[in-house]
């Protein structure tokens, strides 16, 4: 997998076996709604790879986190760090659930926050409640859910809105504010 565009493009990124990376289309769709992101901190929960965070930190982000809690994972996640000399990119090695109250504790709060569970699992509504209910977010921030057609996001918090979805095949998008 090579990174689209930015600072870092063409850039080849290490895989982890096992997992079911952010395709190409979507992570392109991703930032193209997103525009201009120089400056902003950016989250991704369910790291995997971690190719949209480093997508990220190619266009800019200022401090860009990935929490993952997959051994695998961390492991080619930490390799994409030293490989690409990212200052500004940590690997917070937590479970979503356990991560999102720990930043709550260090006063830590993200611009931009991506979210991509394992589709099996269907935690997206679980973790965008717990980001409504943790002080993680920054004003307006913005909170992107990747999800399978089939996992409906509906009664959501007050404390986010819903202000785009996009389809791509079997995957949705959902893009939330911070109200």
């Amino acid at each position: 997998m090579k990174i689209i565009t930015g600072r870092y493009k063409g850039r080849v990124i290490a895989m982890p076996k096992g997992i079911r990376p952010t395709q190409n289309k979507v992570r392109k769709a991703i930032f193209d709604i997103l525009s201009d992101i120089e400056g902003l901190s950016f989250l991704e929960l369910f790291a995997g790879s971690g190719a949209v965070s480093f997508e990220a930190a190619s266009r800019g982000a200022s401090r860009v986190a990935l929490v993952e809690e997959n051994r695998s994972a961390q492991q080619a996640i930490d390799a994409n760090i030293q490989a690409l000399k990212l200052q500004n990119c940590q690997l917070i090695p937590l479970k979503a659930e356990a991560a999102i109250p720990s930043l709550q504790r260090k006063g830590i709060k993200f611009d931009i926050v991506f979210l991509d569970p394992p589709y099996r699992e269907a935690l997206s509504k679980k973790i965008l409640q717990m980001l409504d209910a943790y002080d993680i977010l920054a004003p307006n921030a913005l909170v992107i859910a990747q999800h399978p057609k089939s996992e409906k996001l509906e009664d959501l918090p007050p404390g986010l809105k819903l202000i785009k979805q996009s389809r791509y095949g079997d995957t949705f998008l959902s893009f939330y504010r911070k109200e």
